[in-house]
């Protein structure tokens, strides 16, 4: 069993705290691991490591997060465009066929929560007779409400192993529909979760989406390694159909089947979604980080970086940043994807990007900055090192904070300990690097006519970025 791991959401429901740059999948909304740590975590022991389907500007934290709980990918897969999940899902299949031809692929979401994962690897183990047969088998979620921010499928006749024929996909309904199929029963939640052998799926794709499995197979051939990243043919895939897997597959298949899956399942949707999911006190209040709160109820209060108080109440989400702060009614919390879009339109960064910045080398972020300058606060890792670079429009004072720092300047290389301090010229070649054990903190002063993140000409980069 070969695990597949869909990892190009961006999450803007949860914005403030999810934006483009570092969205839902990335966060720990749920515990100390975020949303893809805890994917990879529940994936059955005997699975093999999983194949992780991403972007270019999300590569280094999908590699990270692994990195930091010991999985090892196969593949990270770097999609040069958004496709959809059906073509994602076919890229996975066909490089899972490179190494085993009797590949079965669990396919799963990275930003899912999951509150029972011994009852989904009971499920997994379910659906895998009917997988190696050649069926291809969704998880359909028993739901507990007439939710109507999912798509639902309803089950036709059963089948062998306790599985269901299905019947139709229907799409996200009303609530009064919603209600009636609560009532009626056969009807499940559509989790996105799949579980099918690699071939068959190819098969199926292959006969009813003949222009997308073409484009896919191309893109896969032309693929290039580039450290351990796995690029697609940027022309092949770009030229490929873009649609889901529901429309494009098991809307049209006679393979399909389900499985009732009770797994305390939620797609984290919205902040009401969390709000359901987490824990909370004795006026059913979710609290995260420094909250107070009186005489409220039946909110969702997240702090990030100050004290947040709320005060007489009720069903609000109030969600503090850096920069931003959202407060909406629960009942509302689908629409936040409209002030994203707002401030897109707006060209408003705060759709895009955090105060922190996070890069392969550490992060950094914004404190002050003005007409002709920039202050920034650095952090680099342990052994990491910027790339070897030069600005044409700013010139830089670097001033360490903690740690150790290796800094090249022109033919200068020297080294930095904290309180101490130096400049780097407009135009000049420089680098910094950490070669100590210990993270290098240090307050960056950039001053200049342009102090734009594209005022960059690399000429060496430890993370080949292009």
């Amino acid at each position: 069993m070969v695990p597949l791991v869909l990892c190009g959401g961006s999450g803007s429901r949860l914005w403030p705290l999810s934006r483009s740059t570092y969205p839902k999948q990335f966060l720990a909304l749920t515990g100390a691991d975020s949303l893809l740590q805890q994917t990879l975590a529940r994936i059955p022991a005997n699975a093999s490591q999983p194949i992780v389907v991403t972007n270019a500007d999300h590569r280094f934290m999908v590699a990270e997060q692994c990195r930091t709980i010991g999985v090892k990918p196969t593949h990270i897969v770097l999609e040069p465009v958004a496709r959809n999940t059906a073509p994602a899902i076919a890229v996975g299949a066909m490089l899972a066929l490179q190494s085993n031809p009797d590949a079965v692929l669990l396919v799963l979401a990275s930003d899912h929560g999951i509150q029972r994962p011994d009852v989904f690897h009971t499920c997994i183990e379910q659906a895998l007779p009917a997988a190696q047969a050649g069926k291809l088998v969704t998880f359909g979620i028993v739901p507990d409400s007439p939710h109507t921010g999912y798509g639902y499928i309803q089950r036709g006749e059963a089948t062998t192993g306790g599985l269901y024929a299905i019947q139709r996909f229907i799409e996200k309904p009303d609530t009064a529909r919603a209600q009636s199929m609560l009532d009626e029963g056969g009807h499940y939640w559509n989790s996105g979760m799949f579980l099918f052998r690699a071939e068959a799926f190819l098969a199926e794709l292959k006969r009813l989406q003949p222009a997308m499995f073409e484009k896919v197979e191309a893109a896969v051939a032309g693929a290039e390694r580039d450290l351990d990243f796995t690029r697609l043919d940027k022309a092949a895939f770009e030229a490929c159909p873009s649609d889901s897997i529901d429309y494009a597959v098991m809307e049209h298949t006679q393979l399909g089947v389900v499985v009732a899956a009770d797994i305390g399942w939620s797609d984290i949707g919205s902040w009401s979604a969390l709000a359901d999911i987490l824990p909370k006190d004795a006026n059913s209040n979710a609290l995260i980080g420094d909250v107070v709160v009186q005489d409220s109820h039946d909110c969702l209060v997240h702090a990030s970086n100050r004290l947040v108080a709320a005060v007489g109440v009720q069903d609000l989400v109030i969600v503090e940043t850096a920069d931003a702060v959202l407060v909406a009614h629960k009942d509302k919390a689908q629409s936040v994807k409209k002030i994203v879009e707002s401030l897109q339109s707006s060209g408003r960064s705060e759709c895009d990007t955090h105060r922190k910045v996070y890069r392969p080398w550490g992060s950094y972020e914004g404190i002050d900055a003005g007409g002709r300058f920039q202050v920034k606060r650095i952090e680099v890792k342990p052994g990491a090192a910027l790339s070897l670079q030069m600005h044409y429009h700013r010139a830089e004072h670097w001033i360490v904070v903690r740690g150790t720092a290796k800094v090249t300047c022109g033919d200068n290389v020297s080294l930095l300990t904290e309180n101490q301090s130096t400049y780097i010229p407009l135009g000049t070649t420089h680098r910094l690097e950490n070669p100590g054990k210990l993270m290098l903190e240090l307050i960056e002063v950039q001053s200049g006519a342009y102090l734009g993140e594209d005022d960059i000409v690399r000429f060496e980069d430890t993370y080949g970025r292009r």
